[in-house]
């Protein structure tokens, strides 16, 4: 076994942070780059007098909306360790992108607003991560503002999601004034100063003992009576703590704090970088492939147009998943069976990026695409010949046709249309014998239209028109091997429908309820329908 291979192995640590929209998400991926060293000041996505935006939301929509609406991409280093932070949509409308980003990732954090507590798009994102068997950290936020009491919370995570938690800290003080944090590790109260930077910079703290008398008159009799009553209640009836149902995504390490105010949040992130696992196996068509395996392996798991606006370029971004990655290493495209020279591969704090000469298991590196990449590819060593696991595809269920407002933009607008529909942000129809003038898309949520309009319009200069259609459903249509190709001639009561091609030319019908798919079915027999391609 390689010794360098392995040690760069142990360093690293690749997660996804993950949340229901406004809880704080992207605050706190900022704030972990804030503590981390990475950045010197921090701004608040809302903040708009000084028009200062979330370091991780780079797309114009994103600082406009206050939103996050692709995945970003976020590497720096702190304790002798190599972060990976995949800052991910909070919007339900892009769970797909979520997803793809999860099947980067060794664990996730997620956080809850302690207000809300575990809200709808957590539960989504919580499942998927629960799939995946990976290790899930919970970070309760906003504890600045009043909130559900914290054993309130371990419950809701108990009966809501079917996962037990162990505080890794406790707050100290009152419903929407606390004053500290218990650390369960070491048994010590840290208190925090006045935040007089509205969470720019971070934050003082004092470290006490529990039983010193300063630390009691600080928090005063009541609120350490309380801590006292807390602690015992934990000790005695509480979670034990278990390093392997962690590790498993059984039992959740469980943090208290505010992003917003610093509050707590550099306990959690060392605690976090202690207990993450490193980069892990992951399955392919010849089996397990373990990151120390000599030879390299990644897989594209992003594709993202015009990061730089003004060079109008394209990335697929990898997960690095076995062996070593060097500048201008010649790979193995699987899909295409060609050899590829990945001759410009960079690394990035967001937009900012910079040529990375090496990088190992667990790394997120970007390549330059000439347009050969897709979501899912496989690359590994020129003497190797693998897949790893399909990504999952979500069925869209809203559709809308469009079309170039001013054809003389005809060019752009397909441009536009195809590099958005290879990043996975739309999916991609046309009519039979209808051309690119009858481009219908397909997306998950109606937020995608609006990004999809936006983004043809400012990054690719092309307006176009919209017009809603009334389907819901999308069903692959597939005929045992041997018969004729599907056609609407063939197809008894294609007119209940739209029948369409997707963009690998397989043939699709669009309906608009659960009736007119059960009149499909039974009046073409050997029909086999399909919610997503095989």
């Amino acid at each position: 076994m390689n010794d360098e291979l392995q040690k760069e192995i142990a360093k690293r640590r690749t997660f996804a942070i993950i949340s229901h929209p406004d809880a704080g998400k992207t605050t706190l991926t900022e704030k972990l780059l804030l503590y981390g060293g990475a950045i010197h000041l921090a701004g608040s996505i809302k903040s708009r007098k000084t028009a200062r935006h979330a370091v991780s939301d780079w797309m114009e929509i994103e600082k406009q909306r206050g939103i996050s609406v692709t995945s970003s991409v976020l590497q720096f280093d702190y304790a002798d360790c190599r972060i990976n932070i995949l800052d991910t949509p909070g919007h339900q409308d892009f769970s797909e992108d979520t997803y793809r980003t999860l099947m980067a990732t060794d664990s996730a954090v997620m956080i809850l607003d302690a207000a809300k507590g575990v809200e709808a798009q957590t539960k989504k994102l919580f499942h998927i991560c629960k799939e995946r068997g990976i290790p899930i950290f919970t970070f309760i936020n906003k504890l600045d503002r009043y909130g559900k009491a914290p054993l309130d919370l371990m419950d809701e995570l108990e009966n809501v999601l079917g996962i037990r938690a162990y505080p890794m800290n406790w707050p100290i003080g009152t419903d929407g004034n606390y004053k500290g944090v218990w650390n369960r590790k070491n048994n010590r109260a840290e208190l925090f100063a006045a935040d007089s930077s509205h969470g720019q910079t971070t934050r003082e703290s004092t470290i006490f003992a529990l039983d010193d008398k300063n630390f009691i008159a600080a928090v005063g009799e009541t609120d350490y009576q309380n801590l006292q009553d807390d602690i015992s209640l934990l000790t005695e009836a509480g979670e034990p703590f278990d390093r392997a149902k962690i590790d498993a995504g059984e039992l959740t390490p469980l943090f208290f704090g505010s992003a917003m105010t610093n509050f707590g949040v550099q306990n959690f992130l060392e605690e976090f970088l202690r207990l993450a696992p490193p980069p892990a196996a992951h399955n392919s068509s010849k089996g397990i492939i373990e990151p120390n395996t000599e030879n390299f392996s990644a897989f594209v798991f992003k594709i993202q147009a015009n990061m730089n606006p003004a060079h109008r370029d394209r990335l697929a971004f990898i997960r690095i998943c076995s062996g070593k990655f060097t500048r201008g290493m010649s790979v193995r495209h699987e899909r295409s069976g060609k050899t590829v020279k990945l001759a410009e591969p960079q690394q990035f704090l967001a937009q900012n990026r910079q040529i990375v000469e090496e990088a190992y298991p667990g790394d997120i590196v970007g390549l330059f695409d000439p347009g050969i990449f897709g979501i899912g590819d496989t690359l590994t060593s020129e003497n190797d010949k693998f897949t790893f696991a399909d990504f999952p595809v979500f069925p869209p269920e809203k559709f809308a046709r469009i079309r170039a407002k001013d054809t003389m933009k005809h060019k752009q607008f397909i441009k536009g249309v195809t590099e958005l529909t290879q990043e996975g942000a739309i999916q991609l129809f046309t009519q039979a014998g209808g051309g690119t003038d009858n481009f219908i898309v397909g997306a998950v949520g109606e937020l995608q239209f609006e990004v999809l309009e936006y983004r043809l319009k400012n990054e690719y200069g092309t307006q176009i028109l919209m017009n809603r259609l009334p389907y819901e459903t999308a069903r692959w249509l597939y005929l045992p091997e041997g018969n004729a190709p599907i056609t609407p001639a063939t197809l008894k009561g294609a007119d209940r429908g739209m029948f369409v091609l997707d963009r690998h030319e397989r043939p699709v019908l669009l309906v608009d309820n659960e009736w007119a798919l059960g009149w499909i079915r039974e009046n073409n027999p050997e029909l086999i329908l399909k919610e997503t391609p095989q």
